[in-house]
């Protein structure tokens, strides 16, 4: 059957390939920026704060509709790579797959767009945070050498998501924009570094073979596993301390959250062994590493906040 004769994307598939279940890689650095900017004094109404959390996740949504439609088109991806129907909606759709790439430049589109409203009268900052994260948008999946084939593509994914979003966010409060973010933003950078070499860890035969030289695949899993552990607990370390140095007694908080709530989770995380049959279980658990983790230095954000910790 030609692409012509092919049934419409469903919204049900259009959604899919947003991949709902990841979006906590841009929603919790988004909130971070609010709650920093409102625990800092700075003033970031409701209504823009809610639109540039809208326009992340759009993003970001954008992000992982062109990886999947370019990792189908070039073949990488196939049936036999441990992935669930939600989570290769390509390989079992049956859709003209040029729909997802008009997709991913709607999703993008509607993002920037968003993002470039709040911008407005708001200095330069924002712009360029923005513009920065839209380029990594495109070159992550394309571009003659995808960032995603590339051994820094961990890095990129978590400074552009756990570090400029919420740069950007908080760029498009009111008063000059507070670079320390970037500082105290490191947990959220480590949180989706990690999303995204829990992915490369598995599928490390599967990249080698689509020459893919991400850093699992150099390092090969023994070592990988190695980096991959000494990265969680530096992850739960930042998160313990970062809380208490930005908000005081308040941000124990966040210890005492990540021990009652996250200890059967991180204590998977660090048993993780990166096998491609175990995909998707390590996947959907580092994704509700980064919600319980990254959610408690959020939560201590919200405490501050509710307690009248404003730090100007």
């Amino acid at each position: 059957m030609g692409y012509a004769e092919r049934p419409a994307m469903t919204p049900r598939q259009a959604l899919r390939l947003a991949a709902p279940g990841t979006w906590a890689a841009s929603l919790c650095p988004a909130l971070f920026g609010v709650l920093y900017c409102w625990v800092r004094g700075a003033s970031l109404g409701l209504l823009r704060a809610l639109v540039l959390t809208a326009a992340c996740v759009l993003l970001q949504s954008a992000v992982n509709t062109f990886n999947d439609y370019f990792d189908f088109a070039s073949g990488t991806d196939s049936l036999s790579d441990h992935v669930e129907e939600s989570d290769a909606v390509l390989v079992y759709g049956d859709f003209d797959p040029r729909q997802a790439l008009w997709l991913a430049v709607a999703y993008l589109a509607l993002g920037a767009a968003a993002g470039l409203l709040c911008c407005i009268g708001r200095g330069w900052t924002p712009i360029l945070a923005g513009l920065a994260g839209g380029a990594a948008v495109l070159l992550y999946s394309a571009g003659p050498v995808p960032l995603s084939r590339l051994p820094i593509g961990e890095l990129v994914s978590g400074f552009v998501m756990g570090g400029l979003i919420p740069l950007g966010v908080s760029g498009c409060a009111d008063g000059p924009a507070d670079f320390w973010i970037l500082l105290w933003s490191l947990p959220l950078v480590l949180g989706v570094s990690l999303i995204m070499m829990t992915n490369n860890g598995c599928d490390i035969e599967k990249d080698l073979r689509a020459g893919r030289h991400t850093l699992p695949s150099l390092l090969g899993r023994k070592r990988a596993r190695l980096l991959y552990r000494c990265l969680t607990v530096l992850w739960l370390a930042l998160l313990a301390v970062f809380p208490v140095l930005l908000l005081g007694l308040t941000g124990a908080a966040s210890a005492v959250l990540l021990a009652v709530f996250g200890f059967g989770c991180f204590r998977d995380v660090l048993g993780f062994s990166l096998e491609p049959e175990m995909r998707i279980v390590q996947m959907k658990t580092i994704v509700r590493a980064n919600l319980l983790g990254n959610g408690a230095y959020l939560c201590s954000l919200a405490l501050a906040l509710l307690g009248g910790r404003v730090h100007g």
